[in-house]
């Protein structure tokens, strides 16, 4: 800590201290900084002090103690006012506004000593010339605080109407205040529409958009305007979470999630600020804290979650049942002191309502990794076959049953099961009610299906049930199956084909006697080619010819026995469907991939047809990914569409996040990164459902920032990026896509203007790179670290990864990356003590490069590059030598100066004329800045010269040039270039004849 020996040193440790994050360090740094001020007996060193004090003060959590210092400055300007500079004085009725809302954020300060307050700021901004726009605006919070709302509204009206002046808050923070009343009143669309200006970024400051943004989230809700709720909390929550003196505004956060089914984010925002449960210095933003955190344990314990453990204040441990008690105590104690110093019951009916709120939205996914808490008190789901409650069914209820339970297998539901297990529970309750033997085999047949691979004992149990009620054919149809399953279980396949030899040989006998019909017959001949295919599943190497050959055979012969007898049977349309789809399968494995597409969509599209789409949605995904192997991307897209149409709720959320992932890709391939950024949100939605986060969840988040990059969508990419980057590893996922996540994070970090966080990301992503057999990447980004690094102000590091950069491309061979590094580092050289010649050194260097590799270049195309950029490394140079004419400097050291950049810049106009029209832009760029050095060297005629050559440049009609623009860019864009040069050059020439006449 630097010793505070004059003004300009507290000067500059008050600005250091200003840069500060937020919290008690930075405040006790401004308590100290005070005492340092009082000892160099300069009172306007106390003062700027005091105020510097009250800055940090307000934005903290300690609020509280902003009313000491300013008495004491409001003393001192009382006493002797010339004391005070235009600054100073301007900062002192600025902090009046800070004092009213101070003291009404302070339940111990009588309503009567803020009325009071209020009464003072009026006057003395009367006395000092200032509109009553920001005394109104108080006293509008002082109303809308204590719930009156016809004064509110007056005084709401008063304010809009006064003039804006000095003293009335930026258009940011009043727009959020005129906003935030409108949604107050149930006016979600004209407060979003207020909110407008400040959401765009046309208005900013210290703390918006960040509680705009806050507050729009649940008026965003209210609207079903969810996509850009989502939005705007992903990209205000990184705003407001390094901002200590934001808890009010963090609070609409964690209230945003706990109506949007996000609760498992909620807890992870109330672990990160487990100070923001105790800090009592503004306990207005601690009553809207406490109040949100009893609903989101609300919430939890609704569904059944009131035992598990959550964050809380520190010093014990908290099940979310204990911190609601403790939340809404706390909450409502706080409420109970502001209403009996307001004498209204104002703000504890907001704490109460806020408290209880309802979900919004049921389920609201964000993208970032939050898995929801499984419910403990289940949800019961009602199914169409469910029968009815009832202690003990009649024998016609049995009978409804049963008739819905066969119709629903007949068709091949997918309640079917559910239905007979209903059979089987009203049979077991229903006296003197006996089944016969046909439904009690039907009964053990689909409890058989239940069990999956352990279902073989009770296949068996079906079929001897079967056979003793006179269907050998459905009885040979259960053994079969019984012989799958125990394939399915691991058993080895070829006994699982003993077992099913027997049933194979007997139904085919029985069906020509005509003992059985064909769906029994086609049961058995499935079972048979399922237990065939099964070689190919458990294959770890090639196959033999004989396997696919005997499987193939299989599904033919099932093709053949049913082909043209389906008639209205869905059983049997679906073996044939499946009996393609295995074809398709054998045709895939056999390498003919177009036949196996051609398959698997006639299988698709026969299980359509049939009236059974959630069967399609297999063969479906299978076509897409052949399709995507064929490069028919359109049937690819449109396979994925139709099977997530047609999984509808059937579908595992494992597979519906597999199927949004791939349909991510296939839009986000053809440049719809909108559309593709929906399914890869949903993806990682379906895939934390799935408990799958660490797997292809992660991957989908690693999509969907990439997607949300794609269209600038800087905050709401980086929150996804780092959520995906907790989960990615090299050893699942590749690591490619950790240093592409890193890659991505490190532009959004940049784009928000986090520069040192930037160029962390990126130097991590290149270590990695750094082992690659290539290596552009890894020099790519080197040179993007070091740019970051430099507009963090780490210039020696970031010329050391210049350096590091420059040879990597060199390495490469790669001219323009070198001689861009070398431009780079000599700006940097020139910002360092006595760095004039070392920037010339390395400017002098790219222009060396650029001619060497010019020198030996043979490729046209290659040839005009480095023509380019030639012209730009003397352009740069030019400027370089411009600005390194020091101030202070003798006249004939400035004037070498500029005549050796006027050198430069000539040089860059001519490279740029030998690119002819390709260049026009920087020839006429580079053609004002050498005019602007021939006026500083006083040579008018000269400096004119230029200009009209500009002017001439520039004959070509506005309108050709929005038509025809130089690179394919944004044609608005081009005109404004122009009319922008053209602007520049008659001022130029302005200027020079002005010169000329003197």
């Amino acid at each position: 800590m630097s010793e505070i020996t004059d003004f300009d040193a507290l000067r500059r440790a008050m600005a250091e201290n200003g840069e500060q994050p937020e919290g008690p360090a930075r405040n006790a740094r401004a308590e100290h900084l005070l005492a340092e001020a009082e000892k160099l007996d300069v009172p306007l060193a106390v003062i700027e002090a005091l105020g510097h004090q009250l800055k940090v003060y307000n934005y903290s959590s300690e609020k509280a103690k902003m009313f000491v210092p300013f008495a004491r400055l409001l003393r001192m300007w009382d006493e002797r006012p010339k004391d005070f500079d235009e600054y100073e004085t301007h900062s002192l009725h600025w902090v009046f506004k800070w004092m009213s809302a101070g003291m009404l954020d302070q339940p111990h300060v009588p309503l009567a000593s803020v009325e009071k307050w209020l009464g003072e700021m009026e006057h003395r901004y009367r006395l000092a010339g200032h509109s009553e726009r920001a005394v109104r605006s108080a006293e509008f919070s002082v109303a809308t605080h204590v719930g009156d709302v016809a004064r509110a509204e007056r005084a709401f009206t008063a304010w809009l109407a006064a003039d804006r002046d000095a003293m009335a808050d930026c258009h940011a923070c009043e727009l959020h205040g005129q906003g935030w009343w409108q949604a107050e009143r149930g006016r979600d669309e004209e407060a979003l529409r207020l909110w407008a200006p400040v959401l765009d970024g046309e208005y900013a400051c210290a703390h918006e958009p960040h509680t705009v943004l806050a507050s729009s989230l649940v008026p965003l809700l209210r609207l079903d305007r969810v996509d850009d709720a989502r939005a705007n909390h992903l990209r205000g929550f990184r705003l407001v979470r390094p901002m200590e003196s934001m808890r009010g505004a963090y609070a609409d956060h964690v209230e945003f999630c706990a109506l949007t089914g996000n609760e498992a984010r909620a807890l992870e925002l109330l672990a990160e600020r487990p100070a923001y449960f105790t800090d009592d210095g503004h306990p207005r933003s601690k009553l809207e804290f406490l109040s949100v955190v009893a609903l989101v344990m609300e919430r939890l314990a609704e569904r059944g979650l009131g035992g598990q453990r959550v964050p809380g204040p520190a010093g014990r441990e908290w099940t979310a049942d204990e911190l609601a008690a403790h939340a809404c105590a706390e909450a409502l104690a706080l409420a109970g002191r502001f209403d009996e110093r307001n004498g209204t019951p104002h703000v504890s009916e907001r704490a109460r309502a806020r408290m209880t709120q309802r979900p919004l939205v049921e389920r609201l996914p964000l993208g970032v990794r939050a898995v929801r808490p499984p419910a403990a008190v289940p949800v019961p789901v009602p199914r169409p076959s469910a029968p009815r409650e009832a202690a003990e069914p009649a024998p016609s209820d049995l009978g409804t049953l049963l008739a819905e339970a066969r119709r629903l297998s007949d068709t091949l539901q997918p309640d079917a099961v559910e239905a007979w297990t209903a059979v089987a529970r009203a049979a077991e309750s229903a006296d003197g009610v006996e089944l016969d033997l046909r439904d009690r085999a039907e009964i053990a047949d689909h409890e058989a299906i239940a069990l999956g691979p352990q279902g073989a004992e009770t296949f068996e149990r079906a079929a001897e049930l079967y056979a003793a009620a006179g269907d050998p054919g459905e009885a040979l149809a259960a053994r079969a199956r019984g012989a799958y399953v125990r394939a399915l279980a691991g058993e080895d396949v070829e006994e699982a084909l003993a077992a099913v030899a027997g049933p194979y040989d007997d139904v085919l006998a029985l069906y020509a006697e005509g003992g059985t019909e064909v769906r029994q017959a086609a049961g058995v001949l499935m079972a048979r080619a399922r237990i065939l295919m099964r070689r190919l599943h458990e294959a770890d190497g090639p196959l033999a010819e004989t396997v696919l050959a005997e499987a193939e055979a299989a599904a033919r012969e099932l093709l053949a026995l049913v082909g043209g007898r389906t008639g209205d049977d869905v059983r049997l349309t679906a073996r044939v469907a499946e009996g393609h789809a295995m074809l398709g399968e054998l045709a895939t494995h056999s390498g003919n991939a177009e036949a196996g597409a051609e398959l698997y969509a006639r299988a698709a599209a026969d299980f359509a047809g049939a009236g059974l789409p959630w069967f399609a949605v297999e063969y479906e995904a299978r076509l897409a990914g052949l399709a995507h192997h064929l490069g028919d991307m359109e049937e690819a897209e449109r396979a994925l569409r139709a099977a997530l149409e047609h999984g509808g709720p059937y579908l595992e959320p494992a597979g519906r996040a597999q199927l949004h992932l791939q349909l991510a890709e296939v839009v986000g391939g053809r440049g719809e990164a909108e559309e593709a950024a929906e399914h890869a949100l949903e993806a990682a939605h379906w895939a934390d459902e799935a408990g799958e986060s660490p797997t292809f969840g992660a991957w989908a988040r690693h999509q969907l920032g990439g997607y949300l990059v794609r269209q600038g969508r800087w905050a709401e990419a980086a929150e996804v990026l780092e959520s995906a980057l907790a989960d990615l590893s090299a050893e699942t996922h590749g690591d490619g896509a950790v240093v592409q996540t890193q890659w991505w994070l490190g532009d959004c970090l940049s784009e928000l203007g986090e520069h040192r966080d930037a160029a962390e990301r990126r130097l991590r992503a290149a270590e990695i790179a750094r082992h690659w057999p290539e290596q552009h990447d890894h020099a790519t980004l080197a040179h993007l670290a070091a740019e970051s690094l430099g507009q963090a102000g780490l210039h020696d590091e970031a010329d050391r990864a210049y350096e590091r950069a420059g040879d990597l491309w060199r390495g490469l061979g790669n001219v323009h990356g070198l001689v861009r590094s070398l431009r780079a580092r000599a700006w940097l050289a020139l910002r360092a003590d006595n760095g004039t010649g070392a920037a010339h050194a390395l400017m002098t260097s790219a222009v060396e490069e650029c001619a060497d590799a010019l020198g030996v270049t043979d490729d046209e195309e290659e040839r005009l590059r480095l023509v380019a950029e030639l012209g730009h490394t003397h352009r740069q140079f030019g400027d370089l030598l411009a600005r390194s004419a020091a101030e202070d400097a003798d006249d004939d050291s400035i004037r070498d100066a500029l005549e050796g950049a006027l050198s430069q810049m000539a040089e860059a106009v001519a490279v740029f004329c030998a690119l002819d029209g390709d260049a026009v832009h920087a020839r006429t760029g580079a053609e004002l800045a050498a005019g602007w050095l021939e006026s500083d060297l006083g040579r008018p005629e000269a400096a004119a010269a230029r200009a009209r050559a500009v002017l001439r440049a520039y004959t070509t009609p506005e309108d050709e040039w929005e038509s025809e623009t130089e690179d394919g860019g944004d044609d608005g864009e081009e005109a404004g270039t122009v009319r922008a040069r053209r602007a520049e050059a008659e001022q130029l020439l302005q200027v020079a004849l002005e010169q000329e006449d003197r």
